[in-house]
C-alpha cells in the first residue's frame, strides 16, 4: 500500500509514547520505510530498540550523532513523503511552532518540506492552556493535519480532552495523505460549517436554525477524496468526521479570524457556514431581565468572510453557499459574481426535504462561465460527494504555495 514511500515518525516524551509501537509496525507491514526519531523523554517510555525492531533501521535520537546511517541527520531525516508526530506533546508543538530546533526531532521538523502530520497528546489542562490551543492554530496555518485528541480518562485518572486519538483513526489520516491516486490528494481544503451565535448577554444569543451537516458531509468527502481538511464549524450537534481538523468557533468574528490564519495554505474554499449578517452592538455583561417594556436591540453588520476571502482570491477556488426562500437562481448568481467565486450551490430551504437540520437536501450549482447542474432530493452526504465531483471534473486545480 505504501510501495516507496518513505515516512519518518517523530516521537516525543509522552505516556503515549508506546502506541507509535502499533503505527510504525503496520506501516513498515504495508511495505513503507519508516525512520524514527526520538526525543530524550520518548526513550523514557519505550526503547529506542523497540522501534528498532518493528523498522528495521537504526533509531536517531542525538541531534550530534555521528552514526554512519545518516549524513547530516536532521536533514537526511526530514527529506520523507510523511513526517508524522506521534505523540504531539505540548512541548514539541511549542517548538515547531516558534520555530525551534533544539534537539533532534525539532531540528527535523524545522527542515523538513514533507507534509506533517500531528497526534497531539497530554493533559487536559495543558491541552485547553490558550497556549496550546494558539500553537495548534500557528500550526494548522503552516498546512499541517492536526489528528484531533479524544476526551476519556487519561493516564494520571483526570477526566477530560487530551488523550491521543484512536490507532484506526491515525492510519486512516495516514492513508488518505499518502494515498496518491485519490482526486484531492496534494490539496488542502477549507470548508466553513453550522451557525454563528452572536451574543446579546451571557444567556442569550442571535442565531439560525444551520445544523452544519452539510458542511461536515463536505469535510468528509474531500478527505475521502484525498485532500487535507480544516473545518471551521459554529456550534453545532455533531461529531467531527475523523481526520479532518477541527477549528471550533462560535460567533462570525471568531470564525473570521480563524479563516483567515488557515486562508493562506489552502487551495480550496467551500463556505458552507450560514454566518450571522448582524451582531448586537454591544453585548450586554449580564443577563437582560424580562419586563413589559419593549427592547430595542441595535444591530451591527458582521464582516463577509467570503466576499473578503474573493478580493485576494489568486489561485485558489472559491465556492458559496446561498440559502433563499425566494428568487433563488437569481439571487445565487448575484451572490457568485459580487464575491467573486467560481461556484455557488443554491438551495431553497422552503422546499420540503430542503430545510436546516433535516438529513436531505434540494440543490442547483453555478459555475463563473454560467453553467448549471440541478441535484435532485438526494441526502446531504450524497448531495457532498456530487458537489465535489462537480468541481473536480470542471476545475483545473492549480497546488498553491
Amino acid at each position: 500500500m505504501f510501495k516507496n514511500k518513505t515516512v519518518t515518525v517523530g516521537i516525543s516524551g509522552g505516556i503515549a509514547a508506546y502506541k507509535s509501537a502499533e503505527i510504525v509496525s503496520w506501516l513498515k507491514k504495508n511495505n513503507a520505510e519508516v525512520r524514527v526519531i526520538m526525543t530524550e523523554g520518548a526513550c523514557r517510555f519505550i526503547t529506542p530498540l523497540t522501534m528498532k525492531t518493528l523498522s528495521g533501521q537504526p533509531v536517531a535520537v542525538d541531534l550530534m550523532s555521528m552514526d554512519p546511517a545518516y549524513n547530516v541527520p536532521h536533514i537526511d531525516l526530514a527529506a520523507c513523503d510523511l513526517f508524522l508526530l506521534l505523540p504531539a506533546t505540548a512541548n514539541i508543538l511549542a517548538k515547531a511552532a516558534m520555530g525551534l530546533a533544539d534537539d533532534l526531532l525539532s531540528a527535523s521538523l524545522l527542515a523538513t518540506k514533507a507534509q506533517v502530520i500531528a497526534a497531539p497528546a497530554m493533559h487536559c489542562d495543558m491541552y485547553d492552556n490558550p497556549a496550546t490551543q494558539g500553537n495548534l492554530q500557528i500550526l494548522a496555518g503552516r498546512g499541517w493535519t492536526l489528528i484531533e485528541t479524544e476526551e476519556g480518562v487519561l493516564a494520571c485518572g483526570a477526566i477530560g480532552k487530551g488523550r491521543l486519538a484512536g490507532i484506526p483513526k491515525i492510519m486512516q489520516v495516514i492513508e488518505a495523505t499518502l494515498n496518491p491516486d485519490k482526486p484531492l490528494a496534494g490539496r488542502r481544503v477549507l470548508i466553513t460549517a453550522g451557525p454563528t451565535w452572536e451574543a446579546m448577554d451571557p444567556v442569550r444569543y442571535l442565531g439560525n436554525r444551520s445544523s452544519g451537516k452539510t458542511g461536515y458531509c463536505l469535510a468528509g468527502a474531500a478527505r475521502d477524496l484525498g485532500a487535507v481538511v480544516d473545518l471551521v464549524s459554529g456550534p453545532v450537534a455533531l461529531d467531527p468526521p475523523p481526520g479532518v481538523n477541527l477549528h471550533r468557533v462560535e460567533s462570525a468574528l471568531e470564525m473570521a479570524r480563524v479563516v483567515t490564519v488557515l486562508y493562506p495554505a489552502c487551495n480550496i474554499v467551500i463556505a458552507a457556514a450560514a454566518v450571522a449578517d448582524y451582531r448586537p452592538r454591544q453585548a450586554a455583561k449580564e443577563k437582560i431581565k424580562k419586563s413589559s417594556a419593549s427592547l430595542n436591540l441595535y444591530l451591527e453588520p458582521n464582516p463577509d468572510i467570503l466576499a473578503g476571502l474573493g478580493q485576494n482570491k489568486g489561485e485558489r477556488i472559491l465556492i458559496g453557499f446561498a440559502a433563499e426562500t425566494e428568487n433563488l437562481l437569481e439571487e445565487a448568481r448575484k451572490k457568485l459574481r459580487e464575491k467573486n467565486l467560481d461556484y455557488i450551490v443554491a438551495n431553497d430551504v422552503s422546499q420540503p426535504g430542503a430545510g436546516f437540520a433535516g438529513d436531505t437536501n434540494i440543490a442547483t450549482i453555478i459555475s463563473a462561465q454560467g453553467e448549471e447542474k440541478q441535484f435532485p432530493l438526494m441526502s446531504k452526504k450524497a448531495l457532498a460527494m456530487e458537489i465535489w465531483q462537480y468541481v473536480i471534473h470542471n476545475s483545473q486545480f492549480t497546488i498553491h504555495n
